[in-house]
């Protein structure tokens, strides 16, 4: 997503707090991680629901165009998009939208965007996927050259900004950028324009069968305070100025949509296995969407087991949901150079963690070229992101009891059908079902994408068991 910053690493170095309290199983002195006897307790984190009670396992990839604007927004995001990712096993895009598209002028939305959002979705529901629209914001907007929020609606009070051309992420550290955070934070008219956005979004988006969430804001930053070091102030912006504008959206968005769940961030800053400082949420169907990057890896690093990483960053992002009681979906994940020697091993641990405790995840990004790109021009996987495609449940009727790549345990519901989703593999899969379910065995052709639904009697217990071979 970011060349996460030279900038970032310096300020991190003078916090060394950051790793002070990174929760349960994290050595206070070290932050090298957790040992399997203090593992994070994920077991209290509740599961991502569709509207019939299923449980949702989210599998996918962003969908963005930064580059196009105006006429030509979302140019470059085609049916093409979803439909390859369908053919990979995978049921989820989270869609970036901006602001500064949506409503060019103060108070004229315009109609041509959200025609354009409304292809997009109908694609992802032709394909059978859910889409998470995404509010993105990168360095605030366009008022220092990337997207987000309006110029209209940055305010700087004429404080300095410097572009880092070699490393946009220092740039959230510009004082004329922190200043416009706190400005959307605290003056009336921001809140209410920014408000009214999302009604506007929601309300025309509502009854549309592949918007599963909103997302509320991409990777909200702020105003550090002098002699704040970076870790105190992610939680002081997160609990006086995230929390009550979560609440505030959550309420807007209530007036006109009240069913679709909605997706609240932390600051970038639990990346670095940070606890979170936002409060509470007042609503229904929140859930807690943190990214998953390592500030080493994003300036170019190969991937260090020995740092504990992804156990830190485990235990510090479990303590939100647990508490509050929400699931989780990892918004943006994977490094920039997946082909570094050890970058094998990060793919394979990463994933174990993050199905261990979330409801899912989309990888950053879904595209044709190089850089972040899942796959190339021609359309093959980049180097390891391959392990992204693996087999899972979309959707479980009923209440799980263990859920793993291979194998599922359920007892069944009244929800509908348990929906498998198999990638395609050189031998094929098999699928077999214990108890009264069915189909009782399925198969997914050598080299074929495969979707299974299984319909089973209410009440009985059920395993199914996925093995590669197609006979």
């Amino acid at each position: 997503m970011r060349t996460l910053a030279l900038a970032l690493s310096a300020l991190l170095a003078l916090a060394p707090s950051a790793h002070a309290s990174t929760g349960p199983g994290v050595t206070p002195d070290t932050g090298q991680g957790v040992t399997p006897a203090t593992a994070p307790d994920t077991s209290g984190i509740p599961r991502l629901t569709d509207d019939r009670g299923r449980v949702l396992t989210l599998r996918g990839w962003n969908v963005e165009d930064k580059t196009h604007r105006g006429d030509a927004a979302l140019s470059a995001i085609g049916e093409k998009h979803f439909r390859d990712m369908r053919a990979q096993g995978f049921g989820f895009a989270r869609l970036l939208v901006f602001w500064d598209d949506l409503e060019p002028v103060r108070g004229r939305y315009s109609e041509t965007y959200l025609r354009k959002i409304e292809r997009i979705l109908d694609w992802a529901h032709k394909h059978h996927m859910y889409v998470l629209i995404d509010a993105h914001q990168d360095v605030f907007g366009p008022a220092f050259g990337h997207r987000g929020v309006p110029e209209w609606a940055t305010r700087t009070d004429g404080l300095p900004f410097t572009p880092h051309p070699d490393d946009w992420f220092a740039e959230y550290f510009e004082p004329a950028v922190q200043r416009a955070f706190t400005h959307l934070y605290e003056d009336e008219d921001l809140r209410r324009a920014q408000a009214r956005m999302w009604r506007v979004l929601a309300d025309r988006f509502e009854h549309h069968p592949a918007v599963l969430g909103y997302d509320l804001i991409n990777e909200p930053m702020g105003e550090l305070r002098e002699g704040e070091d970076l870790a105190t102030a992610a939680r002081r912006i997160e609990r006086d100025h995230l929390t009550p504008m979560y609440n505030r959206l959550a309420a807007a968005i209530r007036s006109v949509d009240d069913g679709t769940w909605l997706f609240v961030e932390p600051t970038p800053i639990v990346g670095e296995g940070v606890p979170t400082g936002l409060g509470r949420i007042k609503d229904h169907k929140v859930v807690y969407a943190p990214h998953f990057y390592n500030t080493a890896m994003e300036a170019g690093a190969d991937y260090d087991p020995s740092a504990g990483w992804i156990e830190s960053y485990e235990a510090a992002v479990t303590v939100y949901p647990r508490e509050y009681r929400v699931p989780v979906v990892v918004g943006e994940w994977g490094p920039l150079n997946n082909s570094l020697p050890t970058m094998g091993r990060f793919y394979r641990e990463a994933l174990t963690s993050l199905n261990r405790y979330s409801s899912g995840w989309a990888g950053y990004v879904w595209c044709y070229g190089g850089g972040y790109c899942a796959v190339d021009g021609a359309g093959a996987w980049r180097t390891n992101k391959e392990q992204t495609a693996a087999p899972y449940a979309e959707a479980v009727a009923g209440r799980v009891i263990t859920q793993e790549p291979a194998r599922l345990s359920y007892v069944a519901g009244r929800g509908g059908a348990t929906v498998l989703s198999l990638p395609p593999a050189p031998d094929g899969w098999r699928v077999t079902v214990e108890g009264p379910a069915w189909p009782r065995t399925a198969t997914a052709a050598p080299g074929r994408a495969a979707r299974v639904e299984l319909r089973a009697v209410p009440g009985a217990t059920v395993t199914v068991s996925v093995t590669p071979g197609a006979r």
